[in-house]
């Protein structure tokens, strides 16, 4: 009888309290890409080594992007990039650091992908600026999906693009950010 009472009681206790809802994730393995088009020759790269962390109850954001992680098709390209645009080994990483806005994490519950606006300082090549994007979240099973699109001008950034190859390269670049989180331990 102690034992059925025992029982009873850690059930009641257990239906009483709170379901946890999780609320931070995480990844190492994010992406982010972009792509340029331009009359004289598209230009585009791939990052997949992203570190990012997103707390949707509190509603902080987090990434840091290596810079000479940024694969392209042409090796020269990438030499450019790294040497010349960006400065990677002066400027090691881009980083964002800002909030949802809005955004309540009760939003997860409903089916597909819900809207976002993510506010924050977005810092590439030393130089910090506060920026406001769109983006989605998604609960798919454990994981949180987090996606933007969005535009990077290199001057905004003092990325100078050098007079000989200026007409033949975007002002703007469109970025694009996918990351699959999985919950923090």
């Amino acid at each position: 009888m102690k034992k059925l009472l025992l029982l009873g009681g850690l059930l009641g206790t257990l239906a009483a309290a709170p379901a946890h809802a999780q609320t931070k994730y995480f990844t190492r393995a994010g992406t982010i890409s972009f792509f340029s088009a331009t009359p004289f020759e598209d230009i585009e790269a791939r990052n997949q080594q992203v570190g990012a962390a997103v707390n949707v109850e509190s509603g902080e954001v987090a990434f840091t992007v290596p810079m000479k992680e940024f694969k392209f098709p042409k090796s020269l390209m990438q030499t450019h990039f790294n040497e010349n645009y960006v400065e990677s080994e002066k400027y090691p990483k881009a980083t964002f650091a800002g909030r949802l806005v809005s955004f309540q994490a009760a939003a997860l519950g409903a089916a597909g992908p819900q809207p976002v606006q993510v506010e924050g300082d977005l810092t590439i090549h030393g130089v910090t600026k506060h920026v406001r994007v769109p983006g989605t979240l998604e609960k798919q099973g454990t994981r949180l999906l987090v996606n933007s699109k969005f535009a990077v001008a290199s001057a905004d950034y003092n990325i100078e693009i050098p007079a000989l190859v200026r007409s033949h390269v975007a002002k703007s670049v469109a970025v694009t950010v996918a990351l699959a989180c999985d919950p923090l331990p």
